[in-house]
């Protein structure tokens, strides 16, 4: 059975008129085409081309096929046109996804610098829940997704990579004037917190339960006066002076009324990944928006 490259090679001869012609719009060698030709009029039983000093010529039955073979290279050149102009389309565009506070503190600087240097570049940005972020790459709806895990790191598919950026340690945020906001330099142990009334995130989140886990650890049951999945509310209640707070460092906002304290205990806290193809092609600022990812990432480690 003749496939479509034997046809479109007939069609190739037909229009160009000699086998090397037809071979240099392949990219093979004359050779290459000879053998070609001759195993096609095996499987045919016929003859399909005619060789003279001026050239090639289709017999009867080779026009019959190069009819066909003229559809398929029609086709191979429009496929062939459209890949170049998707690809030309994903070299500038980046589809990014990010947890909120790693929106405002990581994303920012990266862009800016992807900006500077690609000022063409198609951006989309999306808020999302760091779930949400492994199966968004994976299917193909983001390129990079910057997400968090607090106990360990998520197992993403195989086409999948996670790279690891910082860790963004846990703080405990009080009202100005409680007690233990006037020493800003020295730590605070959780079991200095036992007595507190707390602003906690809501109960069934990852965060939650490494706080639960560790006020257990501290010995004492935490006392909850009010849930929030959302560290920006946490730290505008604790501004009221209703309670006190752990909160990620990422995810401060310093609102006036607050301080916050580091915490005497090490461990508590995120790991914060960024997310994308394990192959970054046919996107190629992925590569770029990693690194500058990377340089931000260090920065605010450093800081």
């Amino acid at each position: 059975m003749l496939g479509p490259d034997v046809l479109r090679l007939l069609a190739l001869i037909e229009r160009h008129g000699s086998l090397s012609a037809a071979a240099q719009v392949l990219g093979v060698t004359p050779a290459a085409v000879t053998q070609q030709v001759a195993r096609a009029e095996r499987d045919c039983r016929a003859k399909l081309v005619r060789r003279g000093p001026r050239g090639a010529a289709l017999t009867e039955a080779g026009l019959a096929l190069a009819v066909h073979g003229q559809i398929v290279d029609a086709a191979t050149v429009q496929a062939a046109g459209e890949l170049d102009a998707l690809l030309g389309r994903l070299s500038v565009r980046l589809r990014i996804g990010a947890f909120q506070a790693a929106a405002l503190r990581l994303l920012p600087p990266a862009l800016t610098a992807l900006r500077h240097r690609h000022p063409d570049a198609d951006l989309s940005i999306m808020d999302l829940v760091s779930e949400r972020g492994i199966p968004a790459v994976a299917a193909g709806e983001l390129d990079v997704a910057v997400i968090a895990s607090w106990d360990r790191p998520p197992v993403p598919p195989d086409h999948v990579a996670l790279q690891p950026l910082l860790t963004d340690p846990m703080v405990v945020v009080l009202a100005a004037e409680h007690p233990l906001a006037a020493e800003p330099g020295a730590p605070i142990g959780l079991e200095q917190l036992r007595g507190e009334a707390w602003v906690a995130i809501r109960a069934g989140h990852a965060a939650r339960a490494q706080f639960d886990r560790a006020a257990a650890a501290a010995g004492f049951l935490p006392k909850i006066r009010f849930e929030t999945e959302s560290y920006d509310v946490a730290q505008a209640f604790v501004a009221t002076g209703i309670g006190v707070a752990l909160v990620s460092r990422l995810a401060l906002t310093h609102l006036p009324g607050t301080v916050h304290r580091r915490l005497a205990s090490p461990g508590l806290g995120r790991q914060v990944h960024a997310v994308s193809l394990a192959d970054h092609s046919p996107t190629p600022m992925v590569a770029q928006f990693l690194r500058l990812l990377h340089d931000v990432a260090d920065d605010v480690s450093a800081r």
